[in-house]
């Protein structure tokens, strides 16, 4: 294998994207140290900066008695009961007297709406954008640390960004969890460090502006902004891409992102059903938004088209790789005398075991070895081993909603709520809004 081969297989499992924001979020670093920016934990307080009483926070919730009580803890951390909204979505448990017993404001809704419905009925029907001057949208299993707003309001001190995107971490622990769980939150954890770190810290740049997702776990929108956003989105089954790229195909301004602001921490599946369920709903939302947006001849839409392609191109060399890679090893072990068809020759050479072994397993692993130095759990070099085939399976659920996206008949929103777990972080159970 050439060295040029070797390198376009890295390049296209990895990405072509990947690597150009990775520097690009290198060259900002080094300009942040250069100037030393304020947007980091500790800074000053900087003119224009919204108040914390002036920072509303909504939570739609459709059945999460389990998790509730736990958020909105976190979030009275932050703010005064008062300015805390929960949207009950035809919640058919505890949700709604869990939430009035804790002091916030509560809307029960009496028809399911999804997600989507209930935070822009909850904006309406609260006034939101009238009252207050940034909006918190936080999901019901979201605990932002307490820091959130500290470091996160700063960045509104720009009076050209309209949103701040939320860094997510995820809620590890040890617990007793049966290894497939432990697995699968040991790799969204390592998920989320690759693409906050190495892609979305680089796109958030002030002269890129190209973050595809403000995510709906935990980010600010400017309420002047809010009001011109189409947050119900009919039709699509999750609605934070949709706000995303409404903000920039209105042009209401910048994505704000930095790895050390508006920190919070979430909940992600610990079963394969509900992990499943969960990309599925991420992946056809995705989908079901590129389908809704028209594309635009803007820095975003250029940067999301080359993302497509590296999205499915990646996709289909990741599934092809191991039936390729059987092929090989079946054909290595017949006779050099037995004679085979051309197209099946030319397929076994097309992968050989050192393509696959350094050009897909090495750079995953080194993103594995970079997550257990950052995050200081050395666990994922030992789960880093397995990755690639969660990877695989998750370009197998991105590509199979592709023509779901384009159905005629769409989505409701409406959600079923993934079970839910008490947390424990580093083997020790604690309080979630205490997460630092």
């Amino acid at each position: 294998m050439d060295f040029l081969t070797f390198m376009l297989v890295i390049l296209l499992v990895v990405g072509f994207s990947t690597t150009f924001w990775t520097l690009a979020g290198a060259c900002r670093g080094v300009g942040e140290a250069y100037r030393r920016a304020p947007s980091t934990r500790g800074a000053s307080r900087l003119p224009g900066t919204p108040e914390i009483s002036e920072v509303a926070v909504l939570i739609a919730a459709h059945n999460e008695a389990a998790s509730i009580a736990k958020s909105i803890s976190a979030a009275t951390a932050l703010v005064p009961a008062s300015n805390i909204h929960v949207i009950s979505d035809r919640s058919t448990d505890e949700t709604v007297r869990i939430s009035r017993g804790m002091g916030v404001n509560v809307l029960d809704l009496e028809v399911n709406r999804g997600k989507a419905g209930a935070l822009a009925e909850g904006i309406r029907y609260f006034e939101l954008c009238e009252r207050f001057e940034v909006v918190l949208i936080l999901d019901a299993d979201t605990r932002p640390t307490r820091d959130y707003l500290t470091t996160g309001l700063p960045l509104f001190a720009d009076q050209g960004v309209a949103a701040v995107a939320g860094r997510a971490k995820s809620i590890v622990g040890t617990g007793r969890r049966p290894l497939i769980g432990r697995l699968l939150v040991a790799y969204r954890d390592r998920l989320y460090l690759v693409v906050q770190l190495l892609l979305k810290y680089g796109q958030a740049a002030k002269p890129a502006n190209v973050v595809n997702i403000v995510p709906g776990f935990a980010s600010m929108y400017r309420t002047s902004v809010l009001k011109h956003i189409d947050v119900a989105g009919r039709g699509l089954v999750i609605e934070d891409f949709n706000m995303t790229f409404d903000v920039h195909a209105r042009k209401l301004g910048r994505i704000a992102f930095h790895p050390s602001a508006a920190v919070a921490y979430t909940e992600d599946p610990d079963n394969l059903g509900d992990y499943m369920r969960q990309i599925r709903r991420w992946n056809l939302g995705f989908w079901q938004t590129v389908r809704r947006h028209r594309f635009r001849f803007t820095k975003f839409w250029i940067n999301l088209c080359i993302h497509i392609v590296e999205l499915v191109v990646s996709g289909i060399l990741l599934l092809s790789l191991l039936p390729l890679l059987a092929l090989s090893l079946i054909v290595d072990a017949l006779p050099q005398t037995q004679s085979l068809p051309v197209p099946v020759e030319w397929l076994a050479e097309a992968v050989p075991l050192e393509a696959v072994f350094l050009g897909v397993f090495v750079p995953d692993f080194l993103l594995s070895v970079l997550a257990a130095v950052l995050l200081k759990r050395p666990a994922y070099l030992v789960f880093g081993l397995i990755f690639p085939f969660v990877r695989m399976l998750d370009a197998a659920i991105c590509l199979s909603q592709i023509p779901k996206a384009w159905a005629p008949d769409g989505s409701s929103g409406i959600w079923i709520s993934p079970r839910r777990r008490e947390a424990a972080v580093h083997g020790r159970r604690r309080p979630l809004h205490a997460l630092e």
